[in-house]
C-alpha cells in the first residue's frame, strides 16, 4: 500500500476548522459496513488508504480522536463533527496508513471504487451496483493480520 504518489487531494471538514492535503498512492477507495463504520458515517464508510506520512493537516487542534476498539482509533472535527479518518493503531502494516473518507475531498473524480468489506454486516436496503471484490468480516480480517478475538463483534 505504498509508494510513488499518484496525485494529491485537498479537503476538509464541513465547517472548515480542519483541512487536509492528502499525498495518494493509489487512486481505489472501498466500503465498509461494519457495524461501528455505520454508526460513525451514517452509512458505510467510503474510504482511501493513505500512508499517515502522505497526509498533512491543517487546523490539528481540532481534530478529536476515540479509541473505537482495542486495535483502531477515529477521528473526528470538534467543532462540526465531521468523520476524518480511521487508523489502525495495533501494531503491523496497516498501522502506517489512515483510511480517510472521499468525501472530505474537495475533487474526488478519478478515484476508483474496488472493493467492499465486512459485506456480510451489510444491511439489505441498500446494494452497490457493479463488480468489484466483496469480503467477509472473516476474510477481512484474516487480511489485515487481525485476530477474531481483538475485535468486537
Amino acid at each position: 500500500m505504498s509508494g510513488a504518489i499518484l496525485s494529491t487531494r485537498s479537503g476538509g471538514c464541513m465547517c472548515g476548522a480542519v483541512r487536509l492535503s492528502a499525498g495518494l498512492t493509489t487512486h481505489d477507495f472501498g466500503a465498509c459496513h461494519c457495524a461501528m463504520c455505520r454508526r460513525w458515517t451514517g452509512s458505510a464508510l467510503l474510504g482511501i488508504t493513505v500512508p499517515v506520512a502522505n497526509v498533512d493537516w491543517q487546523g490539528a487542534e481540532n481534530i478529536a480522536t476515540y479509541q473505537s476498539s482495542d486495535w483502531a482509533e477515529r477521528a473526528n472535527c470538534r467543532t462540526c463533527g465531521s468523520a476524518l479518518y480511521y487508523h489502525v493503531t495495533m501494531e503491523g502494516p496497516m498501522s502506517a496508513h489512515l483510511e480517510i473518507p472521499v468525501g472530505l475531498f474537495d475533487d474526488a473524480d478519478g478515484l476508483n471504487f474496488d472493493n467492499e468489506i465486512y459485506i456480510d454486516h451489510k444491511p439489505d436496503s441498500y446494494t452497490y451496483a457493479g463488480e468489484r471484490s466483496r469480503l467477509t468480516r472473516k476474510e477481512t480480517l484474516a487480511k489485515f493480520g487481525i485476530s477474531d478475538e481483538a475485535t468486537a463483534p
